[in-house]
């Protein structure tokens, strides 16, 4: 069996994520179109599907990283053009290689950056408005910096995710960084892993404490679970950006 990692782009704001399972299972989502295209390729049923960083409803990736098994002898720019060709417009392969055996797209990754885009110009642009968010106050810019000190390094996170079984929830997050000009306001974060809902709840949280709606000393509370923490930032703004092996 070969074993083949794909790189892929997509706009996920029509897709129940990249998979979807157990009581709220649908078709419709980035993996399961994926799969369809290669078995209408190869004949062969894709049994196991891994990714890089399972990303939620309704968020984007840059550079998704998956990869699969198939007996299959097609030549990599073969499978590339033919998923290209069937895919939907809003998903795209943008590298196809044959790797060795062993690799594994979520196992062997060492980080994970998410990027989140937020416009802040006095008028919501038209053409940006399914793929960022917009916020009507600009947010304080330092104060959201200073509260990203807090919330770096290795911390339990289950109170900064929506996860409900995990063998440990705890993560170490390598940075967070913020960018802005007079249009858009931008959030990276890189970490060695994310839970469920846990980078949108983190941007959710930053975001409040940079229109002041929150203070930062509430990180502290929010760990400890004395606080809830703010609701998840809205999914459209959101991109999978890396994912480093």
């Amino acid at each position: 069996m070969r074993n083949i990692k794909l790189t892929i782009e997509y706009d996920g704001s029509r897709y129940q994520g990249w998979a979807r399972l157990g009581k709220n299972e649908s078709g419709n989502t980035i993996s399961n179109k994926i799969r369809e295209v290669l078995k209408k390729m190869t004949g062969e049923e894709i049994e196991e599907f891994y990714c890089g960083c399972r990303t939620e409803v309704g968020v984007h990736a840059y550079a998704q990283i998956a990869n699969f098994k198939m007996a299959n002898n097609a030549n990599v720019q073969d499978i590339k053009h033919y998923l290209n060709r069937y895919l939907p417009m809003d998903i795209a392969i943008t590298d196809v290689r044959e790797v060795p055996e062993r690799f594994h797209a979520q196992l062997n990754a060492t980080s994970k950056t998410y990027v989140y885009r937020m416009t802040v110009s006095d008028v919501p642009s038209v053409f940006d408005r399914k793929h960022t968010y917009h916020c009507f106050r600009i947010p304080d810019k330092q104060l959201m910096q200073k509260a990203a000190l807090s919330l770096t390094g290795v911390h339990d996170f289950k109170n900064f995710s929506t996860v409900k079984k995990a063998k440990s929830t705890v993560r170490k997050v390598y940075e967070i960084e913020i960018y802005s000009d007079k249009e858009e306001m931008q959030i990276i974060i890189s970490a060695d892993d994310f839970l469920h809902n846990m980078a949108r709840i983190i941007i959710g949280t930053l975001i409040e404490i940079g229109l002041r709606m929150r203070d930062i000393d509430e990180i502290e509370d929010i760990f400890e679970g004395e606080l809830p923490p703010s609701a998840p930032c809205d999914p459209k703004g959101l991109y999978l950006q890396e994912i480093e092996y």
